[in-house]
């Protein structure tokens, strides 16, 4: 009889988003005249910029030739496309990078899900806590989590919590581990670590022999000198660390799909027998058997992400995000509410009132102010207590958030 993989039916209850997809449902089906503010998901509201518009057409138009068509492409990625990536996203901070190392994929959602593919299953993973719920759940579908408590923790990971006591700054895990997931600046918190803070997670990984899993994916946020770009502007960090990057909160490619990963042929890992082996290559076995590349079209649009024309778009783009982040984070402070992140990152993280639980003040927002936002249990257990607002929406929308949350809640 044909069998299942078990630890897909371990995973609690719906995806965090569906879950909130359902009650939002609900709620319009009940309340069908209700004009709702979507601050919840973070997907981007302004268009594409226009350079890479430019450059889809032009590829569109080579599609429509014989002589210029492209069929299946190299499954790392263009060249024209990685050349771009090393000469703008890491030499300008002094980091030199080999073409090798570069990995163009569908997101970075995907990339991390899917490394875990070349990781063995009894690998101890560490995480922050609260989390992007893909890690966690990546690792649970694999079989690394264990059981889950009552508590929402599953017993084969350990976490750091990240909350208000500490600055949102974890301490370095007291047990054995294999394998961190670090996310800076922070999906859900909206803080970020310093040069500093990074570094004492570097030390620790090459002085324990681990992996750093390092999501970059908002790292054009930054503003504030002391937060690194990348995690390999650290002295170690190619020998320890892979990072993944997305064009999507940056670029708005959250419906065109493209990111990349870095897998230094630094970073190695032990086989059963004690051996060290380079991931760069199993890596790369991976994705050439699984992945068939990132489309053509979709590549000569991230490419024009970096001339002068895209980077000012793209600039403009990002300071109009931050800029709905100020008002919301003004507006959050005027409405009486504790609010975090907002500085260098697109995600508000906001303190519910005392003794209202996540969930709860979700319903209160939804049904009183009429404003989606996601509930911060849904990122972990450290996650109860908070809420996140995103600051993607039109800014019309988050004016208008904000004066139904102060006037209403």
């Amino acid at each position: 009889m044909l069998r299942i993989n078990d630890h897909f039916l371990e995973l609690p209850g719906s995806y965090l988003f569906s879950e909130i997809a359902r009650k939002v449902g609900a709620f319009k089906e009940e309340h069908p005249e209700a004009q709702l503010i979507r601050l919840g998901i973070g997907d981007v509201t302004r268009p594409l910029p226009e350079a890479c518009i430019q450059a889809m057409h032009r590829a569109v138009d080579e599609m429509a030739d014989s002589a210029t068509f492209h069929g299946y492409g190299p499954e790392r990625g263009y060249d024209f496309l990685i050349e771009a990536i090393i000469r703008n996203d890491f030499a300008p901070y002094g980091i030199e990078m080999d073409a090798s190392e570069i990995f163009v994929s569908d997101g970075a959602k995907s990339d991390t899900g899917n490394i875990g593919d070349i990781l063995h299953t009894d690998n101890r993973v560490c995480v922050t806590d609260p989390i992007y719920p893909v890690y966690i759940d990546s690792n649970v579908m694999a079989g690394r989590a264990g059981t889950l408590d009552k508590q929402g923790r599953w017993s084969r990971i350990t976490y750091m919590p990240c909350t208000a006591e500490n600055q949102f700054v974890p301490e370095l895990p007291e047990q054995p581990v294999d394998l961190i997931y670090l996310c800076s600046p922070n999906n859900p918190t909206g803080t970020a670590l310093t040069r500093k803070q990074l570094k004492r997670w570097v030390d620790y990984a090459l002085e324990h022999d681990c992996l750093i899993l390092f999501d970059a994916a908002y790292e054009a946020f930054i503003r504030e000198e002391e937060v690194p770009h990348s995690i390999y502007e650290i002295e170690g960090a190619r020998q320890c660390a892979i990072e993944f990057r997305s064009f999507s909160k940056t670029a708005g490619f959250t419906g065109v799909r493209c990111g990349y990963t870095v897998v230094p042929q630094d970073v190695c890992g032990r086989t059963r027998d004690g051996r060290r082996e380079k991931l760069n290559p199993i890596w790369n076995r991976r994705q050439c058997t699984k992945f068939n590349g990132t489309s053509y079209i979709t590549q000569r649009a991230a490419e024009a992400v970096y001339n002068p024309e895209g980077k000012q778009q793209v600039k403009a783009t990002i300071d109009f995000y931050l800029e709905n982040a100020r008002i919301m984070r003004e507006g959050l402070t005027e409405a009486g509410l504790t609010v975090y992140g907002g500085v260098n990152s697109p995600y508000l993280w906001l303190q519910t009132p005392q003794g209202v639980t996540s969930w709860e003040f979700f319903d209160r927002l939804l049904h009183q102010a009429h404003v989606v936002g996601t509930p911060g249990s849904g990122f972990g257990p450290s996650g109860e207590g908070y809420l996140r607002l995103t600051a993607f929406g039109n800014r019309e929308d988050c004016i208008e958030a904000m004066k139904r949350i102060k006037n209403r809640i």
